[in-house]
């Protein structure tokens, strides 16, 4: 864990700009942040910039679309981060990176691009969008359950006369551990009255050793839908037991299709399973 941090962590860039060393090319960059000594401010949901030189403004900025990251155990998930900015120059420079902890110059997980700087297109004469791409990966910076959860985005923009603004922890986004769930609704066919029984289990993605274990104690919904309806209704609430197998009993009238239906929670996303149909004679 130790050796991840350390290589990533001195990449996350956090306070202070060397714009005279980093202006050989004409332009400032992102990419010349040096560490801060600065500490972190738990953000209450307000932004005010940790930094700023000039008149560049972060106006907003967009973690996934707007959805919470989602990592299982193999796959390697990508996503955008969206910063958009204003300067009265243009905006030339944008940057932005996840970070996971109590303190930004010491965080226990880093989510940093590949590339130094953001794609940018101007959306105005003193507006522009800045897109970085990252890649969480259950074998490489996704590297521990303690990671699961909220975590800080540090943002920065530059202007084209050099002008810049740093937010340590601009807004949260989550890092999910990804779920799995499953129904099976016997017997089948099922004579009316009679009853069935629907069993089915509740998994997540374990980081510490890339498998996926059985979800204990959460609540979940035994749900029907009638062949003939699109909707289903929420038959009664169950909870998982010590493996995150659910197991519960019910009344068969028509045909129809069982299904289990998580809500999720702050480390784990919702989830329903495939309707499982049972003939009702």
């Amino acid at each position: 864990m130790s050796a991840t941090v350390a290589a990533v962590s001195g990449a996350l860039a956090l306070s202070a700009l060397a714009v005279p060393a980093a202006q050989a090319d004409g332009h400032g960059s992102l990419a010349s942040l040096a560490p801060s000594t600065s500490k972190v401010t738990p953000f209450t949901g307000s932004s005010p910039a940790d930094e700023t030189v000039g008149d560049t403004k972060i106006t907003s900025v967009t973690v996934n679309g707007g959805k919470d990251i989602v990592v299982g155990t193999t796959v390697k998930k990508s996503f955008t981060i969206s910063v958009s900015a204003s300067d009265p120059t243009g905006i030339y420079d944008g940057y932005a990176q996840l970070w996971h902890g109590s303190d930004v110059d010491s965080p226990d997980g880093v989510l940093v691009p590949d590339a130094d700087t953001g794609t940018c297109t101007a959306t105005g004469a003193t507006t522009g969008t800045c897109k970085v791409t990252i890649v969480a990966d259950p074998n490489e910076n996704i590297y521990s359950n303690i990671l699961a959860g909220t975590w800080k985005v540090w943002v920065g923009a530059m202007g084209n006369d050099y002008d810049y603004t740093i937010v340590d922890a601009y807004k949260t986004a989550r890092v999910q551990r990804a779920s799995k769930l499953t129904v099976n609704a016997a017997p089948e066919p099922v004579k009316k009255g009679k009853t069935v029984t629907v069993t089915g289990k509740l998994s997540r993605a374990n980081w510490d050793d890339l498998q996926y274990h059985g979800y204990a104690g959460q609540s979940v919904q035994l749900q029907f839908r009638k062949k003939t309806s699109d909707t289903y209704t929420t038959l009664k609430t169950i909870k998982s037991d010590s493996v995150g197998n659910l197991k519960t009993t019910t009344t068969a009238t028509v045909d129809g299709y069982f299904r289990y239906s998580f809500a999720g929670t702050t480390t784990t996303p919702a989830i329903k399973a495939t309707g499982d149909y049972v003939d009702v004679q």
